[in-house]
C-alpha cells in the first residue's frame, strides 16, 4: 500500500498518534507531517535534478574529446575509402631517357669535340 507499511502498521501508528496528541491536535499534526513530507520530496527531486545536470555537464567535454580523438580503425577506414573510390591516375606521356653514349645537342657546338 504505502511502501513497506501495511494496513496493520498504519492502524497502529494512527492509534499511537491519537493517544499521544489527542483527537483535537491529530489533524493539525497530520497536516504538518504532510507538508513536511511534500517539502522533503520536492527537495530530493531538486537535488536529483541538480546532480543529473552536473553529471551531464561533466560528460560533455568527454563526449567532445571522443569526437575529436577517433579510434585508429576509424581513421584507417576513412583513409582507405577515398583511395579505393578514386580512379587511378594515368601517367602523362612517358619520359624518354637518352642513352649514356649520346650527347645532348645543347652541350657544345657541332663538329667540336669536348677535348679540344
Amino acid at each position: 500500500m504505502f511502501g513497506p507499511l501495511g494496513f496493520p502498521e498504519m492502524i497502529f501508528i494512527l492509534i499511537l498518534g491519537l493517544l499521544i496528541f489527542g483527537p483535537k491536535r491529530l489533524p493539525e499534526v497530520g497536516r504538518t507531517i504532510g507538508k513536511g513530507m511534500a517539502q522533503f520530496r520536492k527537495a530530493t527531486t531538486d537535488l536529483r535534478r541538480t546532480i543529473e545536470t552536473e553529471i551531464a555537464l561533466e560528460d560533455e567535454p568527454r563526449k567532445q574529446t571522443e569526437r575529436l580523438v577517433r579510434p585508429p580503425r576509424a581513421v584507417a577506414t576513412e583513409l582507405q575509402l577515398p583511395a579505393a573510390s578514386t580512379p587511378a591516375r594515368t601517367p602523362d606521356a612517358p619520359v624518354e631517357v637518352p642513352p649514356a653514349g649520346a650527347s645532348d645537342p645543347g652541350e657544345g657546338a657541332p663538329g667540336k669535340s669536348p677535348s679540344s
